[in-house]
């Protein structure tokens, strides 16, 4: 699916991790709207992951325009699938020694404490990339070029270099890894893929299975979305959730890119359960006038039904970003 259904990359500004700290504000509902079982559509890095924990679906897509975002997924794929727990997986990740005492009933701020003062491993690193590289094209066979491992290196140092405490998503309004693990819901109930053992096993099983797919794709783009809804339709399935982050807002500045995107979202088997995941800078919606919460932080999520905004959209009621927040709530 990654040869045949991605198109050619293209660029925008690289993220190793999500920047939103709103993740986790619309997993309630979203638990709550969902069925399990469905297409989980997704764009971004890691918190693709704590979704999928939270609905559980029978397959998930990740889209994304930057060929690194697919293969960042990719080391998380080898990653999930070697690790024997989440301890494990974050001493991977991070290249460092795991801490001692702890276990699969440790909590999600116990294993962050526990690799606060850990320091990076250079010879860890190299054991965990030779492993990883080995495990991708090897064990799976996927197409890596030489160029394709020397970003999958680059990104592994990355993780190595910055540490749990220091790797950050992009712009001037970030959080860190731990601090996105570690954060609540609008309840105090953490959501996070790492929150439990349970959360994790739930994504690693996914990965075991190849079920969770990253491609490389524009979402106004001809070929990778509309692969992917024939591709769902032939399997009889059905679109549970799209997290389109705010994906929308470059695509309503370029022209036609909006109203080729709602005509790819169209084409998609989906159903009045099926829902958009939006984020929303507050900077953002303080310059376009919408409305948020008076406890919004840097940004907000919003649960979306999926039909509703396409009828609005059928309707002409959405011509600008700024209509996506007038027209659905």
């Amino acid at each position: 699916m990654i040869t045949e259904l991605s198109e050619p990359g293209g660029v925008f500004q690289q993220e190793l991790m999500s920047n939103e700290d709103s993740v986790q504000v619309v997993v309630p509902a979203l638990k709550k709207a969902t069925r399990k079982g469905g297409v989980y559509l997704g764009v971004g890095p890691e918190q693709n992951f704590t979704y999928i924990a939270a609905i559980q679906p029978a397959l998930a897509v990740v889209i994304d325009i930057r060929r690194d975002n697919m293969l960042e997924h990719l080391m998380y794929k080898a990653l999930f699938e070697l690790s024997k727990d989440r301890a494990g997986f974050l001493s991977s990740l991070f290249s460092r020694k795991r801490p001692a005492g702890l276990d699969a009933d440790s909590s999600v701020n116990a294993l962050f404490e526990a690799y606060r003062a850990a320091e990076p491993d250079s010879n860890l690193y190299e054991d965990n990339l030779r492993v990883v590289v080995e495990r991708l094209v090897n064990e799976h066979r996927f197409q890596l070029s030489d160029n394709d491992k020397t970003s999958v290196a680059r990104i592994l140092n990355a993780f190595r270099m910055a540490g749990p405490y220091n790797l950050k998503g992009s712009g001037d309004k970030n959080l860190t890894y731990a601090q996105a693990m570690t954060a609540v819901d609008l309840t105090g109930r953490n959501q996070s893929y790492l929150a439990s053992e349970e959360n994790f096993r739930i994504v690693q099983e996914l990965e075991r299975k190849n079920l969770i797919v990253p491609l490389v794709g524009d979402f106004a783009g001809a070929k990778t979305m509309t692969s992917v809804g024939r591709y769902i339709r032939e399997h009889d399935a059905t679109v549970s959730v799209f997290y389109v982050s705010n994906v929308e807002r470059y695509l309503f500045n370029q022209g036609e890119h909006g109203r080729q995107f709602y005509a790819n979202v169209a084409a998609l088997p989906s159903d009045q359960s099926s829902a958009f995941i939006r984020s929303v800078t507050t900077d953002i919606s303080l310059r376009l006038g919408i409305p948020l919460p008076h406890d919004a932080v840097n940004w907000w999520s919003f649960l979306s039904p999926m039909a509703d905004c396409l009828k609005a959209f059928a309707d002409g009621r959405i011509q600008t970003y700024r209509d996506l927040f007038d027209s659905v709530r």
